[in-house]
């Protein structure tokens, strides 16, 4: 297991048992905090002075598409709530927050996602987009980083550190869970919920097979420009299966990396701001 895959399983841990590292344990300091405001998942990252996951929170999301906010009102409640939650299990406030954006969105829509911030009562550090956030937690200075969230796919070529390109395109989990309530006939709910089912991910992988090929055309798309690109990190709720990664692979010709827990990559990249910014 890769350091950084040890670093995700931790935080994944702490996630799901709604625990937190001891302060005894902790590194001095104060803590960072990153807000994932995804179309399928709402997730807060908090990490200590060192970037060690102290904590975190995940849960469904209703008021984000495709990096718009849809229903500002509910979206900074449900960030005041999960703020508040983590708070009380830390024993202590959480003051400053960093949150990422999908590439390309307009200016308009992602000062409302740092208003959502800001209105849940964090000072907003920093706003990036949702691959470089990614690339900062997994180390990437060379390649292609790859967000497959629930609305769109980012993506963002790099070199020497430097941003080549970065292109967001609209098709993710949500079309996933479209197709597979149009191939089935169930509700959008039932289709969610198989989706997310590891017991039948492999069923469900073989139905929604049509809209992995996309991602990886447009990724494709992308990549002609750069044929220099030797790999690819993908992330991202929506490249959970464990076909994905080899299917990416058939599509692009070029080696395809996904590390452990895909969903958790960029939030705790969003919470790993850089000191500057304390």
């Amino acid at each position: 297991m890769s350091g950084i895959d040890a670093i995700l399983h931790d935080f994944a841990a702490l996630v799901r048992q709604g625990d937190c590292l001891p302060p005894e344990a902790r590194a001095q300091g104060p803590l960072r905090v990153g807000v994932d405001l995804g179309t399928a998942n709402l997730v807060l990252a908090v990490v200590d002075a060192a970037g060690r996951p102290v904590a975190g929170m995940s849960q469904r999301s209703g008021g984000i598409r495709d990096g718009i906010v849809v229903d500002y009102p509910a979206t900074v409640r449900s960030v005041r709530a999960m703020k508040a939650e983590l708070e009380a299990r830390l024993g202590q406030r959480l003051t400053r927050a960093a949150t990422a954006i999908p590439p390309g969105i307009l200016p308009g829509n992602a000062k409302a996602i740092g208003n959502v911030i800001e209105a849940a009562e964090f000072e907003l550090v920093e706003i990036l987009d949702e691959p470089l956030a990614a690339a900062r937690l997994l180390r990437v200075t060379e390649g292609a980083v790859v967000d497959v969230g629930g609305g769109t796919t980012g993506i963002s070529v790099l070199k020497g550190g430097k941003v080549l390109a970065s292109v967001d395109e609209a098709t993710g989990g949500t079309h996933m869970t479209l197709v597979l309530a149009g191939a089935l006939r169930l509700s959008l709910a039932d289709a969610e919920a198989m989706k997310l089912d590891p017991a039948q991910a492999r069923e469900v992988f073989s139905l929604v097979r049509p809209v992995v090929d996309k991602m990886a055309s447009i990724v494709a798309g992308v990549l002609t420009r750069f044929p220099e690109v030797a790999t690819v990190h993908v992330v991202g709720g929506a490249c959970s299966f464990a076909d994905f990664a080899p299917v990416f692979a058939a599509h692009l010709g070029r080696r395809v990396l996904k590390p452990a827990e895909p969903l958790l990559v960029t939030p705790l990249g969003i919470a790993l701001y850089p000191e500057r910014g304390l």
